[in-house]
């Protein structure tokens, strides 16, 4: 059964290491036949959560910027998928932010079940991403139909193009196929 997949690729960095990997999963899912979108943040404007909470009686934001259009994509997203450079061993701070922002998600009848982590990493240690799965994971946890399906870690890539002869790449594709 086809199933409709967002991919969020959260790196500032335009053709970066994750976007890549968030590439390859998509090229996995839609070989397995399903419907997927690629949305970049790296040209988007998304501003910070005021915290006002008005977003859990309207189900919208009031700040109109990309991140509202974004949600409106997660709520009828059957599987999200994240990818995001590890910065500090935590997720990029544009994934935090948007994540943030898709508080208005939470009183809605939302259609995402399965979520991923596509995360990629200077640092040669798989640790680097606990951080980043921590924090995802703490997001799933606030919507109970919800859960975390799977996670591609990708280490030692630092420069664009650097992911090109990682396994990371043939481990998203075949995950994206097993949606």
């Amino acid at each position: 059964m086809s199933k409709k997949v967002l991919i969020i690729s959260t790196s500032p960095r335009k053709g970066g290491n994750s976007e890549t990997l968030a590439k390859e999963f998509a090229n996995g899912a839609e070989a397995a036949g399903h419907k997927v979108e690629i949305v970049c943040l790296h040209d988007k404007t998304i501003g910070f959560c005021i915290g006002c909470f008005a977003c859990q009686k309207t189900q919208r934001c009031v700040i109109h910027d990309d991140a509202d259009i974004i949600a409106q994509k997660m709520l009828t997203a059957e599987v999200i998928a994240f990818a995001t450079p590890i910065y500090f061993y935590e997720m990029s701070g544009q994934m935090k932010t948007m994540l943030d922002r898709s508080n208005p998600l939470f009183p809605a009848d939302y259609a995402f079940r399965d979520i991923y982590l596509l995360a990629t990493a200077a640092e040669d240690e798989e640790s680097a991403m606990d951080g980043a799965i921590k924090g995802l994971t703490g997001w799933i946890d606030c919507f109970a139909k919800t859960s975390l399906k799977g996670v591609v870690r990708s280490i030692g890539v630092t420069d664009v193009g650097d992911i090109a002869e990682k396994p990371a790449l043939q481990e998203a594709y075949v995950l994206g196929t097993a949606l």
